[in-house]
Formats: structure tokens, C-alpha cells, sequence
């Protein structure tokens, strides 16, 4: 009988040396021609009759359950196809084997050799014929129904969690499948995949507080990047017409339900594109996923849902201000009204010692647009046409300079996708982040311009359409998870407490 007691891990070290005593190897050898025991479970299933065998099976798989009968013990095991049924008789397996199935605890690592069939009472069944050990589990493992339940420990203990959390393993599944049909879909579009810097000199391409380091070689101090878009706008110049990356970001901020400090993000590139065929290709993107993860275009997401059918909604930014603020967004006046109103800060929040300052207009139109329009945001909806000032990156409407042709997707309140017809204008460039980073004080690791990035520009940059979706929270979305940190696999924790 396997132990079940979080205690007696030493039970376990002497049912090793035991396996050892039979002249076997405990971690086990190579173990050729398993099939996957969803392929197992599909085949044709009769009941076991010694005149008519059953399919010959072979299978590898973790114990998951492990109850005896004497001369008979039935087990289960699990790989990441499924679970099957294992029935081992005494008068089927050799000595040897036999006596190793006496020593099997919940989590080891076996192989097996039968004939497929079912019980009498109809359950799927390897009923064995040879025996592999292949491997000790030191440690106990969870009972079946118990020990999962915590989140932290689920977190800590990834492998257990893919192991009895059905729901983790799928979406490990799942995001592959994203991934995968992110590449295939760009591939076909004639995109070139490139691997750009995770160390920078200098933290540019968002707003956002880098992570560093230090590089002893070159007595340098590096930054590890926080958005994938300079690198690529630079192979643009070069000539790289259609580019993308699909790579880690890294952002020195805070862990929320949909932060998590290290993320994976795709940007893309399209020379002589602009925003609107951006949302093009976002849509076609999106769309590729949902058909490649089911059969329907309309998913469950929490307790509601969300139709994928194109075309997606298209909505100006100015418009949903009217709609939900309640006045136009360029009537500072009424915006400053609306502030007060919804007690959102009029004033930058001062240095020590230093004075108050009024916030910019369309920083509070911004503040007010994510307090009152984004929670009304069911999507997925295409917000358009943002105010200037907060894109840097972004090139100006001709008739109205005011106004930055960037767009972002939402669905549920949740941004996915963020993209701009490119600025390549080096003059106006440089003349935003100049602004952009006056006040900062000169140790702030975002006050730096990369003038390399400006002389690129000064080269020739083609019109361009420019592309970032958070690949994290769009498998939060297709995968109908409430939480980042269950689509990444190993997030972001405090060190265990020892």
C-alpha cells in the first residue's frame, strides 16, 4: 500500500533502496514505443476474455491513484493525454515485477506492457502483462481530491498543479496552440519572425520602470528591455518590410490580476501600413486563434461572453468620452468639472518640498476615460483616434494634429492590443521625447533619449502601421482564465518563507 502522509518521505527512500535490493534502477532507463494514453483510450474496448485478448498496448504514465486486493491491484496513471486504468495480477507478471508493484507510491513513474480492454463494471483498462519501473517520486504527492485547492501552493508547485489540476494542463495546451497559430498566420501574411536585444542602454519604446543590471565586462550599466519596438523599427529602415518579434518584456511595476512584471508580447511592423490595417490584421489574428482553439466564434469568458464574428466594433475615443464622461474631451473647463466630480486628482502628486502642479488636460481626460469609459468597454471594440500627447510614437492625423492615429482593443474592460500608424517624421521625434522626458530628473533610468534611434530615423523610416498585443492576456481571454498567473506557467512570487 503507497503512503499518503506528507511525513514519511523516508518510507519512500527505503522502498528505493528496496527497488535497488531487486536489481533495478530507481531513476529508470530508456523506454521506447509508449503510446499516449488518449490514443490508448480510443481504441476499440471489449471486455477481457482469455479466448480473445484485447489490443496490445504499451504505456508510460505517473501512479495517480493505487488501491490493492491481494492478488490483484488496480491502478491509475496519468501522462498528459489522460488517465487509464492499470489492472496487475500476480499470475500475469513476473516475481520480480510483481514485487515492484508492491512498492509503488503515488507520483512514481512506471511503464507498461497489456491488453486494452474494460472491466465489468465498463472502465477503460490496461491490463498489464510486464511492468517498467521508471522512476521514484521522494516526495509524497496530493491525494486525488485534496491538496490543490490552495493557490499558493498550486503557484509554488507548478508540476503538481499540471499533474491534478486538469484546467492548467489545458491551458499550457491551449497556449501553444495560440502561439503557434500567431506565427502561421503572420508567416502566411509574409512576416519575418527576428530576435531582437533583451539588454538595452538605454529603457526605451514605453512608458514603463526597467529592470537593471550591470555589465562587469564592459563596466557598463544595462537595462533589460521593457518593449520590443526601437530594435524593430530600426529593421524597417533596413529594409525588413513585415517584421514581428514574439518575445519576454520586462517591467519593474506591480503584480495584479493582469500584471505580471515579466510578460510575453508580440509587436509587429508593416512598412507603408497605417493603424487602420492594423486593425485588420489584429481582427484576422484574433480570429485565427479562436477557430484554431474550437468550433464556435462566440466564447465563454467568467459568467459572460464574447462574440469573435468580424467585423469587431470600431469606436472613436472622443465619442465614448462624450458617451460615458458626459462632455467633450477638448472642453477643459467641463473636463476639470468631471475630474472633481469623479475625485479624480487635479495635481501631480510633488517631490518632497517641491510645489504643486496642475495636471496636464489630457492626462485627466485619460484618467477619466479608464475610471468611466473602459469598465462599459464589452468589445471586442476598436478604440480609436487618441488624444496626441499621450502617444510620442505616434504619427499625427494631417487635419488635426491633436489627435494620434493609434487605436486599442478591448474586450471586457481588458486592453489586448495597442497599435499606431508609426511616426517617421525624425524632426517631430525628437522634438516629442524631448518633451517628453523634460522634468525627468537626470539619474531617472527614462530620462535618456536614444539618439541612435532619431539618427535611424533621420535615414528613412517607410510609413508604417505598428502593432503590440499582450499574448499573456489574450490566453487569459481565449482560455476563459480570471487570473495572468494562471496562463504563465512559473509567474512571479515571494521567496518561500523558510
Amino acid at each position: 500500500m503507497p503512503d499518503e502522509t506528507p511525513d514519511l518521505a523516508e518510507v519512500r527512500l527505503a522502498k528505493l533502496r528496496q527497488i535497488e535490493a531487486l536489481g533495478l534502477d530507481p531513476w529508470g532507463q530508456r523506454f521506447d514505443g509508449a503510446q499516449p494514453i488518449g490514443q490508448i483510450r480510443a481504441l476499440p474496448m471489449e471486455p477481457f476474455d482469455d479466448a480473445k485478448p484485447g489490443p496490445k498496448v504499451r504505456a508510460a504514465g505517473r501512479v495517480v491513484r493505487y488501491r490493492t486486493g491481494g492478488k490483484l491491484l488496480f491502478l491509475e496513471i496519468w501522462d498528459q493525454t489522460g488517465r487509464v486504468q492499470l489492472m496487475l495480477r500476480i499470475n500475469k507478471l513476473t516475481e520480480t515485477e510483481w514485487k515492484v508493484a508492491q512498492l509503488l507510491d503515488l507520483g512514481d513513474l512506471i511503464g507498461v506492457d497489456g491488453e486494452f480492454g474494460k472491466t465489468k463494471t465498463g472502465e477503460p483498462t490496461i491490463q498489464a502483462t510486464g511492468l517498467t519501473f521508471l522512476t521514484k517520486s521522494l516526495e509524497p504527492h496530493p491525494k486525488d481530491v485534496f491538496g490543490m485547492g490552495d493557490e499558493e501552493y498550486r503557484l509554488r508547485h507548478r508540476y503538481l498543479d499540471m499533474i491534478y489540476t486538469p484546467d492548467t494542463l489545458r491551458r499550457a495546451h491551449q497556449r501553444v496552440t495560440i502561439i503557434r497559430t500567431i506565427r502561421t498566420h503572420l508567416d502566411g501574411l509574409g512576416f519575418m519572425e527576428v530576435e531582437t536585444p533583451t539588454l538595452h542602454a538605454i529603457a526605451g519604446g514605453a512608458a514603463a520602470k526597467p529592470f537593471g543590471t550591470h555589465h562587469n565586462a564592459l563596466d557598463i550599466d544595462l537595462f533589460v528591455r521593457i518593449a520590443l519596438e526601437l530594435p524593430l523599427k530600426r529593421l524597417l529602415v533596413g529594409g525588413i518590410e513585415k517584421v514581428y518579434e514574439m518575445g519576454r518584456v520586462f517591467r519593474n511595476e506591480g503584480i495584479s490580476r493582469k500584471h505580471n512584471p515579466e510578460f510575453t508580447m508580440l509587436e509587429l511592423y508593416q512598412a507603408y501600413g497605417d493603424y487602420r490595417a492594423m486593425m485588420d490584421l489584429t481582427e484576422g489574428l484574433i480570429v485565427a486563434c479562436v477557430d484554431a482553439l474550437g468550433d464556435s466564434r462566440t466564447i465563454a469568458y467568467g459568467e459572460k461572453t464574447v462574440n469573435f464574428a468580424p467585423p469587431f466594433q470600431r469606436a472613436k475615443y472622443a465619442d465614448l468620452f462624450k458617451q460615458f464622461v458626459g462632455c467633450d474631451m477638448a472642453d477643459e473647463v467641463a473636463v476639470r468639472a468631471a475630474a472633481r466630480a469623479e475625485n479624480v486628482a487635479l495635481e501631480v502628486e510633488p517631490a518632497k518640498g517641491a510645489p504643486k502642479v496642475a495636471k496636464a488636460h489630457d492626462v485627466l481626460v485619460q484618467e477619466l476615460f479608464e475610471d468611466l469609459v473602459e469598465e462599459k468597454l464589452v468589445g471586442p471594440v476598436f478604440v480609436y483616434d487618441y488624444p496626441a500627447s499621450l502617444c510620442p510614437l505616434t504619427k499625427r492625423k494631417r487635419d488635426n494634429p491633436a489627435i494620434a492615429e493609434r487605436f486599442e482593443l478591448y474586450v471586457h474592460r481588458m486592453e489586448l492590443a495597442n497599435a499606431y500608424t508609426e511616426l517617421n517624421d525624425p524632426i517631430t521625434q525628437e522634438a516629442t521625447f524631448s518633451q517628453q522626458l523634460a522634468g525627468l530628473p537626470e539619474d531617472d533610468s527614462m530620462a535618456k533619449m536614444d539618439h541612435d534611434f532619431i539618427r535611424a530615423l533621420r535615414h528613412g523610416m517607410p510609413p508604417a502601421g505598428g502593432l503590440g498585443i499582450g499574448i499573456d492576456r489574450l490566453v487569459m481571454l481565449l482560455t476563459n482564465t480570471q487570473t495572468i498567473r494562471d496562463v504563465i506557467l512559473f509567474p512571479l512570487l515571494r521567496p518561500e518563507a523558510k
